[in-house]
């Protein structure tokens, strides 16, 4: 068998032999011309035979190199260009790349770029998952992730996306007219709320507010809970309840009078979406390119989101943890 060093030693015999010159052979393999004669006598020593002529003006091959070289040359030809192939491969992004996106941010930051993505790199597949569990993004198979600075784990790398986000207690004119107006956060303990659940968690989302340079949360009760946000527009709508929501989803209804904004002296906005990814010292070119391709697309909205109270991630490029 042949021990993993000789192919290095093969390799520059080749070199040697092709340039007919150990200074232009040394140059075109980055080592020096000591070395490289040190690798060819260890590998004459080894084989037992002379492989080469040396003079001080010249290099040629004796018999036995003229005969290793013919059967050698081949092997390296295809070694080099199965090389070549790997790095081509390394450069292009190529391959499947598996996604987690919350529903909401889907709409904003992936379906916006798939056409972009499908003329740019046709060579990759994007497997969008779209649901708001909260899961272990690299136990789960996933390569990245896109969702709220407060469920990122620790140990991610997370860039921010768009703006921020700014959630609203809203209720119909008529539940309001038959419960009234709630004054302060405290007051929706006496109304019915229309209660979130994360995906798979046990207990209903509890909303938060912000007051005096801090955020404080409140246990609301009410007649549903859903993990669905579009079921509790719904609801709100038909008067059942008071609902918590962000307010790019209700401004429609606001313009129509469906719904009314309630206690937004205490909703102010935070920073809201991430991509998320697992450190690595070489990222895969396919997942780098998916990773550009949705920043490109929020460049704007990056450069136009404004300070909001840290909750609990607030640079622009963060690594911390979920609330």
């Amino acid at each position: 068998m042949i021990h993993p060093s000789e192919f290095g030693a093969l390799r520059a015999f080749a070199a040697v032999a092709a340039q007919r010159s150990f200074s232009r052979a040394a140059e075109r393999l980055g080592v020096s011309s000591s070395a490289l004669s040190q690798l060819i006598r260890g590998l004459e020593e080894r084989l037992g035979i002379r492989l080469l002529h040396r003079t001080t003006r010249s290099v040629s091959l004796t018999e036995a190199g003229e005969t290793l070289l013919a059967e050698i040359r081949p092997a390296i030809d295809s070694l080099t260009g199965a090389l070549e192939q790997a790095r081509d491969a390394a450069r292009r992004p190529a391959g499947t790349v598996r996604l987690h996106c919350f529903h909401a941010a889907a709409d904003s930051f992936v379906v916006p770029i798939l056409p972009r993505l499908a003329r740019d790199f046709p060579d990759i597949t994007l497997d969008l998952t779209i649901d708001d569990t909260v899961l272990d993004i690299v136990g789960s198979g996933y390569d990245a992730a896109i969702r709220i600075g407060e469920v990122i784990e620790r140990d991610m790398v997370a860039l921010r996306l768009g703006g921020d986000i700014r959630q609203l207690a809203v209720a119909a004119p008529a539940y309001l007219a038959e419960h009234g107006i709630p004054q302060t956060p405290k007051d929706l303990l006496e109304h019915r709320c229309i209660r979130w659940r994360w995906p798979g968690q046990a207990n209903p989302y509890a909303w938060e507010f912000f007051e005096e340079d801090r955020w404080f949360s409140v246990a609301v009760e009410g007649p549903l809970i859903t993990s669905s946000r579009a079921v509790m527009m719904d609801a709100a709508l038909a008067g059942v309840g008071i609902a918590f929501l962000k307010e790019e989803s209700v401004v429609g209804a606001f313009a129509r009078g469906a719904l009314i904004p309630l206690l937004e002296n205490w909703s102010v906005p935070f920073p809201g979406n991430y991509l998320c990814y697992p450190q690595q010292r070489q990222m895969a070119p396919a997942l780098r390119a998916v990773i550009d391709t949705i920043r490109s697309h929020t460049a704007r909205s990056d450069r136009g989101a404004g300070e909001a109270p840290n909750r609990p991630i607030s640079d622009d490029s963060a690594q911390r943890g979920s609330a």
